[in-house]
């Protein structure tokens, strides 16, 4: 994993740390951010970092849903 970033409240996740995190690709995380659907981050100069409680709230958005039902 690649060094994580801190501030006294928070610490930070790059795109590939997400990545590794709910093991997909880095371009998965990326594509989720272009289209809406995946954990918020904010651009900081060229990177995009996600906070560990950003993560945890979309995680916690995941388990709400209703499971799809698989169609005949």
């Amino acid at each position: 994993m690649s060094e994580l970033l801190t501030n006294e409240a928070t610490t930070y996740l790059t795109t590939e740390d997400v990545a590794a995190r709910y093991r997909t690709a880095p371009s998965t995380i990326r594509y989720w951010r272009h289209i809406g659907s995946g954990p918020r981050g904010i651009k900081v100069g060229r990177r995009v970092l996600y906070s560990l409680a950003e993560l945890e709230r979309f995680e916690r958005e995941l388990a709400d849903q209703p499971a799809k039902k698989e169609s005949a």
